[in-house]
């Protein structure tokens, strides 16, 4: 198939994330792809190099013209069989592109948000496919009023290659941090928000801290909270034992540092990525049990779920888990066997190749797509 991913998004998230991944995982298993990306991304560096064509473009909003050009332009030299978008904004302007090239489209919604009434009613009639990210992330979409056979589920792919147990690397990034043999290093990665659980995730720890001397924090991103954040754990007892440190696009040093990944989100969250890749590079995950996350994981065999927001019921499973290496190296070892399974790239593309060659929109009624 010959296929034209769509990204024009500055960011170095999980939908950029997502969109490298899948698009790369379809060129190397025989698709032809292309990507309309904006001058300058990380997404545009991210793809150098990979056997996929580059096309530059910009969508600022659904009405830039100079991002309908560019994909227009992109239609007619590379003549997708798929235009394949996963920017919320963009989908109006590719649902018109795609309708007037008569080519099918794919669209991947990935953040489990209220979408405005036009958009809902439309847009997943539009798509030939409209996919998202998790079981839970379906369930919310039907119960805002979005027609459940036109929605399909398909989860985010993890590239193993990146993401995976590295002894040599984890040597080198718990040196630079300066990190003993001994210590127990619980790490959060992500937005640094209120809603993303930071709060109580510091009163956890540090209540952990009196009773597992060995336990470390590092808090990894950036954030509206930042600055509180900094100044909540710069008052704290055990200030020595937390650090703070900004975003780096390159991630693997940070799950390699650590023993424990925290994710102690409040809300809904549309999936687990930072859990799987903490996973694939075997280290074992404190999770909420909300939203997505718990599909990303498998609670007591990678991991723990745990209730949000329950500073005692989180302070209880870092003593455990800080005390109990044999756990940990157990929960470590699962977690690489649970990603190759269910969310290696190459397995998520397979099953996204499928999707897009059935004639159905994920539920088995037989759509029929317009360029048939």
């Amino acid at each position: 198939m010959r296929l034209l991913f769509v990204g024009t998004s500055p960011g170095t998230g999980g939908i950029e994330t997502h969109l490298v991944t899948l698009a790369r995982a379809m060129a190397e298993s025989g698709d032809e792809v292309a990507a309309v990306v904006r001058p300058g991304s990380a997404v545009a560096a991210w793809l150098s190099g990979m056997p996929v064509r580059i096309v530059h473009g910009t969508f600022q909003n659904a009405l830039d013209v100079r991002g309908m050009v560019a994909v227009s332009r992109a239609i007619r030299r590379f003549r997708p069989d798929w235009i394949i978008g996963s920017v919320s904004k963009e989908f109006w302007p590719l649902a018109a592109l795609a309708r007037a090239a008569h080519v099918r489209l794919a669209l991947f919604k990935h953040m489990d948000f209220q979408m405005r009434p036009l958009t809902k009613r439309y847009i997943p009639r539009l798509a030939d496919r409209f996919i998202v990210i998790s079981d839970s992330m379906r369930q919310s979409f039907i119960g805002r009023g979005v027609d459940a056979k036109r929605l399909t589920v398909l989860r985010n792919p993890i590239d193993t290659r990146r993401f995976r147990p590295d002894a040599a690397l984890r040597e080198q990034a718990r040196s630079a941090l300066g990190y003993d043999a001994g210590d127990v290093v619980v790490g959060y990665l992500g937005r640094l928000s209120s809603e993303k659980g930071i709060y109580a995730l510091a009163d956890a720890l540090d209540a952990a801290m009196l009773e597992a001397p060995a336990l470390r924090a590092l808090w990894t991103g950036n954030g509206p909270d930042a600055a509180a954040l900094g100044d909540r754990l710069a008052g704290s007892a055990h200030a020595d034992r937390h650090r703070l440190r900004p975003f780096a696009s390159d991630v693997r040093p940070v799950y390699a540092a650590l023993d424990v990944l925290a994710v102690p989100s409040l809300i809904a969250e549309s999936f687990g990525r930072v859990a799987a890749e903490a996973e694939a590079c075997g280290v074992p995950v404190l999770a909420s049990h909300v939203g997505g996350i718990p599909e990303a994981m498998q609670d007591g065999v990678t991991g723990l779920l745990l209730p949000p927001g329950d500073t005692g019921a989180w302070a209880k499973a870092l003593i455990q888990l800080a005390r109990d290496p044999v756990t940990r190296a157990r929960m470590g070892a699962e977690g690489p066997r649970l990603v190759a399974s269910r969310f290696e790239a190459r397995v998520v593309a397979e099953q996204f190749r499928a999707l897009l060659r059935t004639g159905t929109d994920g539920s088995g009624s037989g759509r029929p797509s317009r360029a048939a």
